[in-house]
């Protein structure tokens, strides 16, 4: 019981670090995506790809918030030095930034092309690819994470 406790805290303090990272990345998207655009004319459409760094900076701005929240409220020290389980999370979130990053071109090329008005906010196609994008490969996240670098 105690196990089953401690691990719907787990999982709920993960879903709370992963929203305050995603809000730190989903503003500082929106910032770069309306800023970078203005300085670099070929952010908005790069080959075919919409606002690349842009997702590039705001995916990194994110990593670094989840990796701090992960290690002060989420996770216990795993059987890594923090060296080794820093290089672990920076490199499993590298590779969950390239899964983002594609999944943000699928949806926003392919799922979302109108804007959804919530009344307070509207959503662009953008927003709401990078959110959909956020979404999918947190799930993907918690478990390496979890099973990887830090205790299981």
């Amino acid at each position: 019981m105690k196990q089953l406790i401690l691990h719907q805290k787990q999982v709920i303090f993960f879903i709370i670090a992963g929203g305050l990272s995603a809000v730190i990345e989903i503003g500082s998207f929106k910032l770069f995506s309306v800023y970078l655009p203005k300085v670099f004319l070929w952010e908005y459409n790069l080959y075919g790809i919409k606002y690349p760094f842009s997702n590039i900076l705001s995916t990194s701005c994110g990593i670094i918030t989840n990796y701090f929240l992960s290690i002060w409220f989420v996770f216990e020290r795993g059987k890594h030095s923090k060296r080794k389980e820093f290089a672990y999370f920076i490199l499993v979130s590298v590779v969950s930034t390239f899964i983002s990053l594609f999944l943000f071109q699928i949806l926003y090329h392919f799922v979302f092309k109108e804007v959804i008005d919530l009344g307070i906010y509207v959503l662009s196609p953008e927003m709401m690819s990078k959110i959909s994008a956020i979404l999918l490969v947190s799930m993907l996240n918690y478990s390496i994470k979890k099973k990887v670098i830090f205790n299981g």
